[in-house]
């Protein structure tokens, strides 16, 4: 009987172990338990999370830094999905990665552009307003 209770028990946790990690509901102990996936890309992955769920495998590709196809393809063999799906890597898929990640880096060239005018804006008042007052020495 004893036997029979903990062939059972280990059947339901070898279960437990196969079971698939859905990337956008999985906490980062789940996700480390994935081989391929460390303590460092659990984090990567659960900040991009923060940001919005993963739409598709090409989004997730194209917002973890560190994650290209091949190794999506390993993480998806190992249990990985997102939104229930495993990895296929098509050629739509691979047009979907690549049109992703130009967008993103648009996004964030703009986003850098942005920074950079708002910084000059902000040194140009200062000089304007430096200018305008006289010094403390003229005063006298």
């Amino acid at each position: 009987m004893l036997k029979k209770i903990l062939v059972l028990l280990a059947m339901i946790y070898a279960a437990a172990c196969f079971a698939a990690v859905d990337v956008n509901k999985a906490t980062a102990t789940e996700l480390d338990g994935v081989k391929g996936i460390g303590p460092v890309m659990s984090k990567r992955i659960i900040d991009e999370r923060k940001k919005g769920d993963f739409k598709s495998w090409a989004d997730f590709i194209a917002r973890v830094k560190g994650i290209g196809e091949g190794s999506a393809a390993k993480l998806s063999s190992e249990g990985l999905t997102v939104k229930g799906d495993e990895f296929k890597a098509t050629k739509a898929e691979k047009k979907a990665v690549a049109e992703e990640k130009k967008e993103l880096k648009a996004e964030k060239k703009e986003e850098k552009t942005a920074a950079k005018e708002s910084k000059k804006e902000e040194k140009k008042e200062e000089k304007a307003a430096a200018a305008a007052k006289p010094a403390a020495s003229a005063k006298k």
